[in-house]
């Protein structure tokens, strides 16, 4: 247990169930996207299929269809990087927390994927899933996707809740601080088991014109912008490890880059 952030949450408990209820009641409810939730940019067989799975971002709340959400956005800038076809598929539940993503999943057959990346953290931060809870449920959802999907699973950082401008203080503060200890899970078990977990970041949005209408969660630039710092920089010469699948052709003036499965 860490005693001082639930110290100072217990303290401030009226008024951060003040402010909760006022943010609920004011901040408008944004759909999920809609269209297709797959897709594929480049022609042929797709040398790298990738899957998102999660929350409001998976489902491509923020903007209108999913073609413009996170999975999309991120196989394009893929695409652009690597210059091989590249499909996507996204599935995501707004408002979902993990435990319950994990039981919707179990009864369904997701498609197959050399990436699969996860979205979570916001709905388990702002509903204090105890940290050792969420490792647990992070560690089932790994054993869940093994026999289908044998690489890591690629975490998405919890995004940070601190900076959302929308949220009064001392609310965003509190659920901030909630949100770096679940992010820290998320490192920990890309240390711990790197075979089984790696853990991806991007820079926070602080641009108020990447944020949709309720100014929480991406627009379409937003996603652009996230995808953007996340392709090439993370996925392919980052840590994430898959300058593997990447190589530089040999031939002078060559910009073309070849994807192996």
């Amino acid at each position: 247990m860490h005693v001082p952030f639930w110290l100072t949450t217990a303290l401030l408990f009226p008024v951060l169930l003040y402010q909760g209820k006022r943010a609920r009641k004011t901040t408008p409810r944004l759909p999920e996207g809609q269209g297709s939730p797959s897709g594929q940019y480049g022609e042929g067989q797709p040398q790298l299929r990738l899957l998102v799975i999660g929350e409001s971002t998976a489902a491509s709340v923020g903007v209108a269809t999913h073609d413009q959400g996170l999975a999309s956005q991120l196989a394009l800038q893929l695409h652009e990087c690597t210059g091989q076809a590249i499909s996507w598929h996204t599935f995501g539940v707004n408002g979902i927390r993990l435990g319950q993503l994990n039981q919707t999943l179990a009864s369904m057959e997701l498609p197959e994927a050399d990436l699969v990346l996860l979205s979570m953290g916001v709905n388990d931060t702002t509903g204090f899933t105890p940290r050792y809870r969420f490792r647990r449920q992070l560690l089932a959802l790994r054993a869940a996707l093994t026999p289908g999907y044998p690489g890591p699973l690629y975490l998405l950082s919890v995004p940070p809740m601190h900076l959302f401008t929308a949220l009064p203080a001392p609310l965003r503060h509190i659920v901030g601080w909630r949100a770096r200890q679940l992010n820290r899970v998320y490192e920990q078990l890309a240390r711990q088991v790197p075979s089984g977990f790696q853990y991806l970041s991007y820079p926070a949005i602080t641009d108020t014109s990447l944020l949709a209408s309720d100014g929480y969660h991406p627009g379409g630039r937003g996603y652009r912008a996230i995808a953007e710092a996340l392709a090439c920089q993370e996925l392919v010469h980052g840590r994430a490890g898959l300058s593997r699948l990447v190589t530089v052709s040999p031939f002078p003036g060559a910009s073309v880059k070849q994807v192996y499965d």
